[in-house]
């Protein structure tokens, strides 16, 4: 379980923005790059046990949000969310309801992969849940240490199209930032099975394997042509930094970290990550830091969905036909 600490604010900041919640006051400030966009605080999710854990969309008007966060009673939540002006999301309808008992030990990564599976990061057990469309509780979890994943796994996503290295199942690890690419392959029961996880090295030109910085957790994809984003790039969310971070990603989606820019800083508890399918905000929760959702406006809405992730075999066929087109706390002691 995590410290809970505030980092404190710099002072060379591009736009400062006031977010209340719980009756305190945190400022937040966006990165000199992008003062094109505005962050605002929608508040605690009503009925969402706390700590929080990270979040995705179940549908656009619905969001899964993590509760009880890295515990074994943690479950994930359905919340109806309010759109507003530009069908941007200005807050939360009713009251969160369990999405069946999954969520065990939730953490930052929580996203919808190939076939509709929900993926469910699990700290500090380095386990990765797999929920079916349908399905009430896990239908699958595989122990990442034993692939040799560093404790304990934390998040993870996979890398959308449109992007060098699609398809891939990329995790991450908190709090030493180690970056992997999992090979994944349907086990013929509608989940997953992981036959390897590789660390990368993020940067190849600096000594030894190179991690995220920051303590991270719940990381997304930006395309490039968003304010701000020359190139394809990620952003993270920094739990022990108190800071979300942009980064370019290579050839096969992976962040590189010589390439690192604040995107926000003053933070507590940056947890999860998400990007609204309807106007492609991004959105995050927080671990702690008044256990709220942020969200981040000003980026380009996305295209019609098709998931965004090819399935392992597609991308083998692929890879056959165009070679060399694909290349993924202590918190309280």
């Amino acid at each position: 379980m995590r410290n809970l600490s505030l980092r404190s604010l710099g002072s060379a900041c591009a736009a400062a923005v006031l977010l209340g919640a719980s009756g305190a006051t945190q400022a937040i400030t966006l990165g000199l790059d992008f003062g094109a966009y505005t962050a605002t605080s929608l508040g605690s999710v009503p009925g969402l046990p706390t700590l929080y854990g990270g979040l995705t969309f179940l549908d656009n008007d619905t969001i899964l949000i993590g509760g009880a966060a890295n515990t074994a009673s943690g479950n994930l939540r359905a919340i109806d969310v309010i759109r507003g002006a530009g069908n941007h999301v200005t807050g939360f309808s009713g009251s969160a309801t369990a999405f069946g008992t999954v969520g065990e030990y939730n953490d930052g990564g929580v996203v919808f992969g190939p076939g509709g599976v929900l993926f469910t990061s699990q700290w500090p057990v380095n386990k990765l849940g797999q929920t079916k469309p349908g399905s009430t509780n896990e239908d699958k979890v595989i122990d990442l240490a034993a692939l040799g994943v560093a404790g304990s796994h934390a998040a993870l996503n996979f890398v959308p199209s449109g992007f060098g290295g699609a398809g891939q199942m990329k995790l991450v690890s908190w709090s030493g930032g180690q970056f992997y690419t999992a090979t994944y392959a349907p086990d013929g029961l509608g989940t997953y099975g992981i036959s390897a996880v590789v660390q990368e090295d993020l940067d190849l030109f600096a000594l030894g394997v190179q991690s995220v910085p920051g303590g991270p957790e719940g990381f997304v994809y930006i395309t490039a042509g968003n304010a701000g984003f020359a190139s394809n790039s990620m952003l993270i969310s920094e739990y022990s930094a108190g800071t979300v971070g942009a980064y370019d990603v290579d050839a096969f989606g992976n962040p590189l970290v010589s390439t690192r820019r604040d995107f926000l800083t003053g933070l507590t508890g940056a947890e999860g990550a998400a990007i609204d399918p309807v106007t492609g905000d991004f959105l995050f929760s927080t671990f702690g830091g008044s256990n709220q959702v942020v969200i981040v406006q000003g980026f380009l809405a996305p295209p019609p969905p098709d998931n965004g992730v090819p399935e392992p075999t597609t991308l083998l066929l692929l890879g056959v036909g165009l070679v060399g087109l694909f290349g993924l706390r202590l918190r309280m002691a």
